[in-house]
């Protein structure tokens, strides 16, 4: 048999190729570990906000911590086992499904926040004039609904929010609540700390589902199969008033709630823990 020389071309050649392939294998592996073990995302980097549900009737765990939002005036819910909830709804237009969400919300004496933007303040003042005289509370959902934490700049990031703040003067006569909702859940530490010196608190959400593709909207059950299992003690619910089905079933869906032994609070009691 014929000795293989260890100084030959062909084995330099096997051995350099068998040297990357192992290095390659290791990275990866190494990229699958991170992958699967990697940290949630945190209020220190920009992120998309998540939540991830381990216990039916339970809160569900952000991917930032209560202290961690806390520190910037922030919440994602109310951390008690009262049986509490805070309404809130993103309103980014109309489209005839408001009213009968103010009716259900005024049978149940309950408080709602709702969030708007610029298009909604512009094209249904009359709307807006109904949920304050009813005492609902206003929040600012920025002007445009861009991706805020791409804004790098305190004037650019308090344009979007002054700008809601004046329309919504001007439609009522009063200043807006200095309550603040990300478009699209995106956000960055320099985006919470920039919405806290300018007064505002930040507030995302511990309860929501897919219900803001007009087109594809959730059959009754399907919505009750996820806002009954999921609530939990201290839950700020996030619902689009665009939704036809929340405008359907809120009623029933409050009556429920009630049922379960929970109760409505404004979001002003939370914010005034924060």
């Amino acid at each position: 048999m014929s000795r293989i020389h260890l100084d030959s071309p062909w084995f330099k050649a096997v051995s350099f190729f068998l040297f990357f392939f192992a290095f390659y294998l290791a990275g990866a592996g190494l990229g699958i570990y991170t992958s699967r073990d990697s940290l949630p995302a945190s209020a220190n980097a920009n992120a998309s906000w998540g939540l991830s549900f381990q216990e039916e009737g339970s809160a569900p765990t952000g991917n930032a911590s209560s202290q961690e939002l806390k520190n910037y005036h922030t919440a994602y819910l109310d951390d008690t086992q009262e049986k509490v909830i805070y309404l809130t709804f993103d309103c980014g237009y109309e489209n005839g499904n408001m009213p009968a969400i103010l009716d259900a919300l005024k049978k149940h004496q309950a408080v709602g926040t709702f969030f708007v933007v610029g298009n909604f303040l512009e094209t249904s003042p009359d709307l807006v004039r109904r949920m304050t005289q009813e005492g609902h509370i206003i929040g600012n959902h920025t002007y445009h609904h861009p991706d805020m934490s791409q804004i790098s700049t305190v004037e650019s990031f308090q344009k979007e929010l002054s700008e809601v703040e004046k329309l919504y003067h001007e439609i009522t006569g009063k200043d807006m609540s200095r309550f603040y909702r990300p478009p699209q859940g995106k956000y960055s530490t320099a985006n919470l700390e920039m919405a806290s010196k300018l007064g505002y608190k930040t507030f995302f959400w511990s309860l929501a589902y897919v219900d803001w593709m007009t087109d594809q909207q959730p059959s009754k059950e399907e919505a009750f199969d996820k806002l009954l299992s999921r609530i939990h003690p201290g839950a700020v619910v996030l619902l689009h008033s665009t939704s036809s089905t929340n405008a359907q079933i809120l009623d029933e869906l409050l009556t429920r709630w009630e049922e379960m032994g929970y109760h409505f609070a404004p979001l002003s009691d939370l914010a005034d823990k924060l």
